[in-house]
């Protein structure tokens, strides 16, 4: 005991990481400390169902064994040589993904933002290359893509900007689902146009078929790059491998992260072999990127993920779960409708749900926000039935608590 608080007890973890953390997060009160499934638990021993799985990043949920089990078996042969050397997982990884997603070329780093910033700069030096002064980005409002200074600059949300100013120039800003609005912006010196095919921090925004489509027919017509951003949709999160299956196209360039590790950081640009020419050696690099250990996870999660009934059952899970929300709709006068894509939903709702967040925290139930109005819902790819009746029954009584 300190003060008579108990070592290692959710007050212990936030007094001392208050003194020593940065202060950039506004964090919930608790430290989790352990996980099993779709399960996690905080230093005070509590019990709680995870809808959140570190934004869409646990997609197989916690301490999965066979992912348990391939990290165990590359930290006892290899963690790190860097990309001096060939590395055998992550060129396994690379065709993997490859096969997966009809790409042709990869490259790795370690999130969503790094590999975001890779994409701009892709992009660029690919029009370099062929003597073109095209450098300029289309990118959509409401959108994000990171946080570091290039992916910031594309992130079409200006809460994320403020004083971080002057930004990386060259970056304009079209309506989401409205192709009008990308044409008007369109220049002798767009080079590529970039957009998630869900927004995820913007509110759980699918995009439109017809609106993808048209971006794709665009992009070929003016020479361009197409550039899809599913750090937080890809995966399988969406019912299919990557969300843009579903939309009969394909990119120039995509970016993965997030679920790719299944909760061990990796994130992975993927490019045609036309696209990926814009690269050369020494244009670009990563020390830690596709390192032994990550891409053997990753090679796991893709494994995975792409076994036979999969895909299927995240389908049948999605449908179910959307069922559920949708009985909520009918029932709450708050609730506005349901959007998303596969197992990443979203219920908007007539008011903030900072509050509707923080009361299923109190019911042992994780969920988080996607802008201020939106209640966001990411559970495991491999998550239950029983686990989702559990999960919206808690979210029915918190809604009852909830003021309006």
């Amino acid at each position: 005991m300190n003060g008579g608080i108990k070592l290692n007890s959710n007050q212990s973890i936030i007094d001392k990481g208050q003194r020593y953390v940065m202060n950039t997060y506004g964090r919930n009160p608790m430290a989790l400390i352990r996980g099993r499934g779709s399960w996690v638990w905080d230093a005070d021993g509590r019990k709680f169902l995870d809808f959140v799985g570190g934004i869409a990043v646990c997609a197989l949920g916690h301490a999965h064994p066979e992912l348990n089990a391939v990290i165990k078996e590359q930290s006892e042969k290899l963690w790190h040589c860097s990309n001096l050397y060939w590395i055998l997982p992550q060129v396994e990884l690379a065709e993997k993904l490859c096969r997966a997603t009809g790409m042709d070329k990869a490259f790795f780093a370690n999130s969503g933002a790094e590999v975001n910033e890779g994409a701009i700069k892709l992009a660029r030096k690919y029009f370099y290359r062929k003597n073109q002064n095209r450098f300029e980005i289309i990118a959509f409002k409401n959108s994000f893509h990171g946080r570091t200074t290039g992916a910031l600059a594309a992130t079409g949300q200006t809460k994320y900007q403020q004083g971080f100013e002057p930004l990386l120039p060259g970056i304009r800003f079209a309506d989401f689902n409205n192709l009008e609005s990308v044409k008007a912006l369109l220049s002798e010196r767009t080079a590529a146009i970039l957009v998630e095919p869900v927004q995820g921090e913007g509110g759980v925004n699918p995009a439109e078929p017809e609106f993808m489509r048209g971006l794709r027919e665009l992009c070929q017509a003016e020479g361009i790059l197409l550039i899809l951003d599913e750090v937080q949709c890809g995966i399988g999160r969406t019912g299919t491998f990557m969300a843009y299956q579903q939309y009969g196209i394909k990119p120039d360039i995509v970016t993965l992260a997030k679920a790719l590790g299944g909760g061990f950081p990796i994130g992975a640009l993927l490019a045609t072999d036309e696209a990926a020419s814009g690269f050369a050696p020494g244009d670009h690099a990563s020390t830690f990127g596709g390192n032994p250990l990550a891409c053997a996870v990753g090679d796991k999660v893709v494994d995975i993920i792409s076994r036979a009934d999969f895909l299927a059952k995240v389908n049948q899970q999605s449908q179910y779960l959307r069922q559920k929300l949708e009985q909520i709709v009918a029932q709450d006068s708050r609730a506005l409708r349901v959007k998303g894509l596969g197992l990443l939903l979203g219920i908007e709702f007539s008011q903030e749900v900072k509050e509707l967040v923080n009361i299923c925290l109190e019911q042992g139930l994780l969920l988080v926000s996607a802008g201020p109005n939106v209640l966001r819902l990411v559970p495991p790819l491999n998550v239950s039935g029983e686990e989702i009746d559990l999960a919206v029954d808690t979210l029915k009584k918190a809604l009852a608590r909830w003021e309006y």
